[in-house]
């Protein structure tokens, strides 16, 4: 059997994996342990972020032709793809979040919504809240004001009263 044959499923397997990705990052793994590693793989996991190793070489074949290709040259030296088809923000936040705590996870650099970030531009990127997060605070913040709207009609009406 031809290498390209041994190759083609795991090309395939990262072409499925980023094909309608809102964001990829690329983080160097080097010094993790094994139980450090099997919890950001969890941590990732939950949140629906895939986290994988490959080869940098299968990275570059499945990237060429893609919005991810300009990572092709961050692809040296033990690297993790960290993968998100939901959350554009998540991968750098989940990995900028876990690296605090165990800073041998470090950010290489990532394409977010189309854009290419190096390292320090992908650490700007995981300091922005989740969706739900942002619309969380958006309704709070609009919902504060007729709040306090309502509470001043209240002791209006209660002061008429008396």
């Amino acid at each position: 059997m031809a290498k390209i044959e041994l190759k083609q499923p795991v090309v395939e397997e990262i072409k499925e994996n980023i094909k309608d990705a809102k964001s990829v990052v690329l983080v160097d793994y080097r010094g993790l342990t094994v139980d450090q590693d099997t919890q950001l793989r969890k941590s990732m996991r939950e949140a629906d972020v895939i986290y994988k190793v490959y080869k940098n070489t299968m990275v570059k074949l499945a990237i060429a032709g893609t919005e991810f290709e300009s990572l092709k040259d961050e692809l040296e030296g033990p690297t993790a793809v960290v993968i998100s088809k939901t959350d554009a923000t998540a991968p750098a936040r989940l990995a900028a979040n876990f690296a605090k705590a165990n800073p041998a996870l470090e950010l290489k650099s990532g394409v977010v919504e189309g854009t290419h970030y190096d390292t320090d531009g992908i650490k700007k990127i995981a300091t922005i809240p989740s969706r739900d997060e942002l619309i969380s605070k958006f309704l709070g913040s609009i919902q504060s004001p007729i709040t306090n709207f309502a509470r001043v009609i209240k002791q209006i009406a209660e002061s008429k009263e008396a």
